[in-house]
């Protein structure tokens, strides 16, 4: 039975929710995150008996090697997340995403880690002129971010063993309400402009971008430290949930936030990258079906906006992954 779980980055977007959801689920948990967002993110677990929180970087191998014995299981959120992030300064994001990658799965599996979940990109693909695009298609990734996460996929398929079982995950954009919040992610983004301006920006429209509710993401990652070896042993799955074009998103949007006068304006843009994914290999695996909607996500947000949980949405750092690591100047 896996009881002890490292999660790098537990104190990112994603893994600030996910981090509770395993210890409601009874996991001891180990966070491994350089908090540049704040001590403050796991405030409602901080006390936790089962909760231990680590402020480190996964570059240091002397820190994994010490921390790692006694972990049954790693899921690996930790990286320089999205494109913009990347491009602020690449060698950084080469030395978090991809140099630190093979360190870590070796010394995961060096101490004794049973299950290795990597969290990649759906944007590996690339564009593609298929309806529904499938994990057999070939990765052709088109910026330095994707073309890490991709390399990483092959690396850690290298290690899998009876008995070091590898599971890769391509989810699609994130969306939702989070103690970590990203306000840099195209629903996300949407709302608070919605709220906030009573103006959506939309550049092109036409584009297609995945989404899957941050809720349902962390659920999945539960799920798989739970599942049999035999059901998840070197699986690579898309994770994603509704496909739609932006312009759809923002009319979602709009008629969640039901804001008088919200208006949509349609500006040209260079960007047509457009990525949609299935995700019917994972449900007919292991029967993983996504609960929230894009609908969901956006009341998350606008309830959170309401209820004053969102502070200085404009203007704090801590909402924008590039601004913020532009202000502390990580190295």
């Amino acid at each position: 039975m896996l009881r002890k779980v490292l999660i790098t980055g537990g104190a990112g977007y994603v893994g600030s929710v996910l981090v509770p959801k395993l210890l409601q689920a009874g996991y001891d948990v180990k966070v491994l995150d350089l908090y540049i967002y704040g001590d403050h993110v796991l405030g409602g677990v901080k006390d936790h008996p089962n909760l231990e929180e680590i402020k480190g970087d996964i570059r240091d191998i002397k820190l994994l090697e010490g921390i790692m014995p006694g972990c049954d299981s790693v899921i690996h959120l930790a990286c320089i997340s999205n494109d913009p992030s990347f491009e602020l300064n690449p060698d950084l994001g080469k030395s978090i995403n991809y140099d630190a990658f093979r360190p870590l799965v070796k010394v995961s599996k060096d101490n004794g880690v049973k299950r290795f979940i990597y969290a990649s990109s759906s944007s590996v693909y690339g564009v593609k002129e298929e309806e529904n695009v499938i994990e057999e298609l070939s990765l052709e990734p088109l910026t330095d971010y994707s073309k890490y996460k991709a390399l990483c996929e092959e690396i850690l398929s290298q290690y899998h063993t009876s008995e070091f079982t590898t599971v890769i995950i391509r989810p699609a954009t994130v969306c939702g309400y989070s103690p970590r919040l990203r306000l840099d992610l195209t629903v996300n983004i949407l709302t608070n402009h919605a709220i906030n301006f009573g103006k959506i920006t939309v550049f092109g429209g036409e584009q297609r971008r995945p989404n899957i509710h941050i809720e349902d993401i962390t659920d999945l990652y539960v799920d798989l430290l739970a599942s049999s070896k035999e059901l998840i042993a070197a699986q690579v799955w898309n994770a994603g949930y509704e496909n739609h074009r932006v312009r759809e998103i923002a009319g979602i949007v709009r008629r969640i936030v039901d804001k008088e006068g919200v208006e949509i304006v349609t500006t040209p843009t260079e960007d047509y990258r457009s990525y949609h994914i299935s995700s019917d290999k994972i449900k007919r695996d292991i029967g993983f079906v996504p609960k929230h909607t894009i609908e969901d996500a956006v009341q998350d947000l606008v309830n959170a906006f309401r209820q004053g949980e969102i502070r200085n949405p404009m203007e704090n750092l801590d909402y924008y992954n590039v601004k913020k690591m532009d202000a502390v100047s990580l190295s």
